[in-house]
């Protein structure tokens, strides 16, 4: 039986990754995809590639899903079963410098997506949505059911697009579309635009670190390692239009997270405390309840064990270069 061929966007980056080394390692042919732009620094992303290229069952193409010839010649090429798009222009605050990126890659980019899965009969695309569809919801823990008209960055505003757009390719196409809003992803090989990422660096250099709303932040920190255990379900179970949140049904002060990395730094943070930025959250808190009842879905891992895993592979990684 031949092997069920997977299309993984985003693949350089940091789920992607993770989620094309388990694809493999269970057995998939996977093609990735990724852009490699310089939103951050693409070192990370070519040495996450190399992570990859030990299997004989992938293989990369360097292509932006917007642009449309190159993507339908792919998908034309390579003839997926199923397609993950996670490849997205990423964080809240840097759309509000440049909303136009978010717009071209995560809304352009997605109907190119969603083109070629119909016009190729793609058995199903499972999409990376995002926890700040939430915006200033007030009522946590955050549930599915939850009204999500008011998004307060432009990175939100693509994200609740995106699930829209599939929503409707599944009316009108018979499109199979599942989309995953990931609450705070951390762990080995994460972004260094995260605030973990830009903590642990600036603690090791003994710089300060600006910490939005006086401290007075909570996040659904979830392990990379649960959030690929929830993707691969999705793509296994491949439903016909769901939504799941994907978090770790915990809601960490952001201090207390401060204080997990100066432990596991054995150095003390210096930290500027500052008013809370534009289109930033004051909480986020993932219920999780539909998506351990249709995945099976079962986080595992706190922060005080996925803290010290992450810091173990960043100074790791950092004494490398």
């Amino acid at each position: 039986m031949p092997m069920e061929k997977i299309l993984v966007t985003g693949s350089a980056g940091f789920i992607g990754m993770h989620l094309s080394k388990r694809l493999l390692t269970d057995g998939y042919d996977v093609l990735g995809i990724d852009n490699m732009n310089n939103y951050y620094d693409p070192l990370l992303k070519e040495s996450r590639l190399k992570q990859l290229y030990n299997f004989k069952n992938f293989s990369f193409i360097k292509a932006d899903i917007s642009d449309e010839d190159l993507i339908s010649k792919i998908f034309d090429d390579f003839r997926p079963n199923k397609v993950v798009n996670l490849a997205a222009q990423a964080g809240v605050r840097y759309s509000i410098e440049n909303p136009h990126a978010y717009i071209n890659a995560n809304i352009h980019g997605f109907i190119n997506i969603l083109e070629c899965c119909r016009h190729n009969d793609v058995e199903g695309l499972i999409y990376a949505s995002s926890s700040s569809v939430y915006g200033g919801n007030e009522k946590t823990p955050f549930s599915i059911k939850d009204i999500v008209d008011s998004p307060i960055s432009i990175y939100a505003v693509s994200k609740k697009t995106n699930e829209l757009m599939a929503h409707a390719y599944n009316h009108l196409f018979n499109l199979n579309t599942t989309g995953l809003r990931y609450f705070t992803v951390y762990g080995p090989w994460g972004r260094p635009d995260m605030a973990m990422y830009i903590f642990a660096e600036k603690i090791t250099k003994g710089e300060p670190i600006s910490v939005y709303n006086h401290g007075k932040m909570q996040r659904d920190f979830t392990y990379i390692d649960d959030i690929i255990e929830g993707t691969m379900a999705c793509i296994k179970r491949n439903y016909s239009c769901e939504i799941f949140n994907l978090g770790n049904n915990r809601c960490e002060n952001l201090m207390d997270m401060i204080v997990c990395l100066e432990d596991c730094l054995e150095k003390k943070a210096k930290i500027n405390f500052m008013d809370i930025q534009l289109g930033d959250v004051k909480k986020t808190f993932a219920d999780i309840n539909y998506s351990r009842e249709m995945l099976g879905y079962d986080p595992q891992i706190p922060i005080k064990d996925g803290i010290p895993r992450f810091i173990e592979w960043y100074k790791s990684y950092k004494n490398h270069f």
